[in-house]
């Protein structure tokens, strides 16, 4: 049996139990009653303090929380027993969801010493992944959804195209409100379940999804919630038109499951503080699949080292609101110009202001979570607590308007004309709930003097009896002349005399006898069990009076959810911003530039079109390294540059950080660069690291094939590449092949602006026969034997990989090494030129870009530096017959220069093309 049949096992009525039915006890009978009625989950029933599971489901709960599975015995038999502390459940709970189990807690409903018989439970709460509210069971910084994906073709005939049908999916977010439904094909919409990644999913009828990158539990729901009559049925109680929500039947039936199973976890009650049912096309924000997002790190990181994703760098915020917002922009960045420039102006103005960002962090810090907070009082879960954390939010907000008033943007200017300061929730709570609340509402304590007239007579009369009792003690001291007399109270006696035994011969006639210790009496009087009944029933009154009006004072709060997420939603923004111009101003990050629409036409204007960095750096790399050598990247529109040159020496960071900096760019964040023009991407697409999926049937080749078909059906002209070692998990000859047919395609048919690392240096070729095809490499320096990466890019290919070298530099084995090196310097057989011919390359020998025309010829390095110079650094490569020519016949004058670069301090010699250049004839010469 696997995993997922031995959860399911222990859902429902235990057949054990259901054999003997008509003679199980009455608070069994019930417990089996409520499993079968919630036969999709684990039902834990609260007996007094705590949470108890029966027969098999007490079993998977003792082994899961690691509890004492005990036993309880009836006229029956014997039943499996395992419980979890009311008060303290979240731990276990937490250990239930994780393990795959979903929750139902039936608590008891019915207070246990007013009930005539057995106490009535029911069924308050179903606790899965994507319907957990308990804050000790979120994450305060992310958001946690719950899915629901239908297609049109859901009801119709199951032959239906589905590749051809609209997809509707909608997620909700229980604990915050947020609720997001998108329509799209079938590829765009599992691409944005992929984005949202929802904690747990509900799938329509005839809507068959591949296997998933992340892993939500998928729940079974009832068919019957996607019917579009039912769908429609549901979402008019949150929005009065539906149609002005949705636009298609498959966002119709996404958002309707969705809410309805969301009403089902929560005991079938309207979530009435779902009030941002929010439609989007995904095609309105940059596209970044899963792949993507993993590729780049945007939120996983495959070191462990701490810190080292784009968001971690990123994560200055001062509250859950903008950790949660930061990472929705980041999952869903821009293209719409027009927004991406008014967070830069606000992020500009930001930086320009450190005051205002310094009172916008000290406030902001302040801030509770009050998205969540709203969320619970609209269920009718915040405590007194909760509200004194409203108000204490609430009275931040005039004084981050204050903070905002000098600031020179138009959205910070919306924004601070959206914080409504809601005086009037500010001070309903404020009148209402004591300064420093009990966390209990139905003790007392809660509501303040002076708030409810009522209130203040019963407690004036409570408080008259203490005087009177508190008084009572020196009374009774002097009239009995017995110093020693105390008076005093209990739960159990309530308020009694107590007097010791040597003066009990002093006790008066009207003392009656309450209690016998070991060295005292205690007593009461007529007149004090009096004064106690007077006291408790005015207590009894004051409580419930008080419990009654803090309900009410939670329902008026909750009646004001949308002006508070409002606010939120304000707040969750300056955070963000904030947040962007901490970071640039810390990190000196720039305000990048992007290009007017029609300079994406070809030709001149598309060369200005492209990516321009100067100095650029990896936003996450620079933090980790003491030294981090910046690189430009100057791309064309619709140019392919190929990047060449050793293992280790840089180019996945590079085509890394080139992404980044347009990713963090659309964010509407400044970049980590000198300065950057950039021109507004439509999606991101990655091919970078090689992985398996053995359970899915793939090898790593078969990966690879899979992502670069993706890139190639779906890559446009607006779109960036990022291409690492396509073609690796095959012979030499068909993987360059694939790769090189992928670049022209990529050129030819495409467009899309394509950063391609590889180490087929035959492909460089591509660059003399197409134009806007480039070469680029990254250079290295060799001295003794040994090669320092210098991680700086420069123009034309690079001739060597320096596997040998980086081998030596994991600890190969030395004899491994030197044989490695001996397999490497042999002579070229036929074969081998053969092989060359037929890919149109010979070879390479040069460390750098190769020699200019005329080197090899002349035999000088004047020569070879006028050859540089004329060609920029982008010469052809000699063959490797013209190289061993050169040095097979000896040049006295050679022999020189290499004995001089022998001697030379390479280290210490500037400029660095100059070091390159010395290196690259250096390692030719040797």
């Amino acid at each position: 049996m696997n995993a997922d049949a031995q959860r399911e096992a222990v859902y429902g009525a235990p057949p054990e139990m259901l054999a003997v039915r008509d003679d199980l006890t009455p608070m069994l009978s019930q417990y089996a009653d409520l499993c079968e009625e919630h036969d999709d989950a684990v039902v834990l029933f609260q007996v007094g303090d705590f949470y108890e599971a029966f027969c098999g489901a007490a079993e998977a709960v003792a082994r899961t929380c690691e509890v004492t599975l005990t036993q309880r015995e009836d006229s029956t038999g014997t039943w499996p027993m395992a419980g979890i502390p009311v008060d303290n459940a979240a731990g276990y709970l937490e250990r239930l969801l994780d393990a795959g189990y979903r929750v139902a807690l039936a608590e008891q409903v019915e207070d246990a010493e007013e009930a005539s018989g057995l106490v009535d439970r029911a069924v308050t709460q179903l606790i899965t992944p994507g319907t957990v509210v308990d804050e000790e069971l979120l994450d305060a910084g992310r958001a946690t959804y719950l899915g629901a994906v239908a297609r049109d073709g859901d009801g119709g005939s199951s032959d239906s195209d589905a590749e051809g049908d609209t997809y509707g999916l909608a997620v909700v977010d229980i604990s915050t409100g947020e609720c997001l439904v998108t329509g799209a094909d079938r590829a765009l919409a599992l691409e944005e379940l992929e984005r949202l990644a929802p904690a747990e999913l509900v799938v329509g009828p005839d809507c068959d999804l591949p296997n998933l990158p992340f892993d939500p539990m998928e729940t079974p729901f009832e068919p019957e919630a996607f019917d579009a009559d039912a769908a429609r049925e549901t979402l008019s109680a949150y929005a009065p038109r539906p149609d002005a929500v949705v636009e298609s039947a498959a966002e119709l039936r996404a958002v309707g499951a969705a809410l309805a199973y969301a009403e089902y976890a929560q005991g079938d009650s309207q979530l009435a503080y779902v009030t941002r049912i929010t439609r989007f096309d995904p095609r309105e924000f940059l596209q970044l699949d899963a792949t993507a997002i993993r590729s780049l790190e945007l939120f996983e990181s495959r070191s462990a080292r701490a810190g080292s994703t784009l968001f971690s760098v990123l994560d200055e915020t001062a509250c859950a609101l903008g950790r949660r917002r930061l990472e929705a922009w980041l999952r869903r960045p821009l293209v719409d110009r027009e927004r991406i420039e008014a967070r830069l102006d606000a992020v500009e103005a930001l930086c320009d202001d450190a005051l205002a960002r310094a009172d916008l962090r000290e406030h902001l810090s302040s801030v509770y979570d009050l998205e969540r907070l709203v969320a619970r009082v609209s269920r009718e879960r915040a405590d007194a607590r909760d509200l004194r954390s409203l108000k204490t939010t609430l009275d931040r907000v005039p004084e981050i308007r204050d903070a905002l008033a000098g600031t020179d943007s138009d959205l910070l200017a919306d924004l601070r004309d959206s914080l409504d300061e809601l005086e009037d929730v500010r001070d309903l709570v404020g009148d209402a709930v004591v300064s420093d609340p009990p966390q209990e509402i139905t003790e007392g304590g809660v509501i303040a003097d002076g708030f409810d007239a009522e209130l203040d007579d019963v407690r004036g009369t409570a408080e008259a009896g203490r005087e009177w009792v508190s008084n009572l003690e020196a009374r009774e001291q002097e009239r009995t002349g017995i110093d020693s007399l105390e008076v005093g109270y209990n739960q159990v006696h309530g308020y009694y005399i107590e007097v010791t035994n040597p003066n009990l011969d002093r006790v008066p006639d009207d003392y009656q006898r309450r209690q016998t210790l070991k060295n005292s009496e205690r007593f009461y009087t007529p007149e004090l069990k009096e004064r106690e009944d007077e006291i408790l029933r005015a207590s009894d009154r004051a409580d419930a009076l008080e419990y009654d009006l803090f309900c009410e004072v939670r329902a008026d709060v909750a009646t004001e959810s949308a002006r508070i997420q409002a606010v939120a939603d304000a707040l969750a923004d300056l955070d963000v911003l904030r947040t962007l111009a901490d970071v640039a101003v810390a990190n000196d990050y720039a305000r990048p530039e992007f290009h007017a629409d029609a300079a994406s036409s070809a030709g001149p204007a598309a060369e200005n079109a492209g990516i321009h960095i100067d100095a650029g750096r990896h936003p996450v790399v620079e933090r980790a390294q003491d030294e981090f050598v910046p690189n430009p990247a100057d791309l064309p529109r619709g140019s392919v540059t190929l990047v060449t040159g050793p293992n280790m020496s840089g180019k996945s960071t590079y085509m890394r950080q080139v992404a980044l900096v347009c990713v963090l760019a659309q964010v509407g964040g400044f970049v980590p660069a000198a300065s950057a023009r950039l021109p507004v991407l439509d999606r991101v697409f990655t091919r970078i690291g090689a992985s398996d999926d053995i359970a899915g049937g793939q090898s790593t080749f078969m990966r690879e094939m899979s992502e670069l078909t993706e890139i190639l059906h779906n890559a446009t002209g607006d779109s960036l590449v990022l291409l690492d070692e396509v073609g690796r998990g095959t012979s030499t000859a068909d993987g360059l092949a694939i790769a090189r047919a992928a670049t022209e395609f990529l050129h030819d048919e495409v467009g899309a602006t394509t950063l391609f690392a590889t180490h087929y240096h035959d492909l460089t070729d591509a660059a003399d026969d197409r134009e806007g095809v480039f070469n680029l490499h990254f250079t290295a320096a060799r001295r003794d034997g040994e090669v320092t990466f210098l991680h700086s890019v420069a123009d034309g290919p690079s001739s060597s990989s320096y596997g040998v070298e980086v081998a030596q530099l994991a600890g190969v084995p030395a004899s491994v090494v030197e044989r490695a090196r001996t397999l490497v310097d042999e002579p070229e057989t036929d074969a081998d030129a053969e092989r060359a011919a037929d890919t149109g390359r010979d070879g390479v020998v040069a460390a750098g870009n190769g020699e200019p025309d005329g080197a090899a010829e002349d035999g000088t390095l004047a020569a070879y530096v006028d050859g540089l110079e004329n060609g920029h650094g982008q010469t052809e490569t000699p063959s490797r017959a013209t190289a061993t020519a050169a040095t097979t016949e000896p040049n006295p004058e050679l022999e020189a220069v290499a004995e001089a670069l022998r001697e030379a301090d390479l280290v210490d010699t500037t400029p660095l093309e100059a070091l390159n250049l010395l290196s690259e004839l250096k390692g030719r010469l040797e």
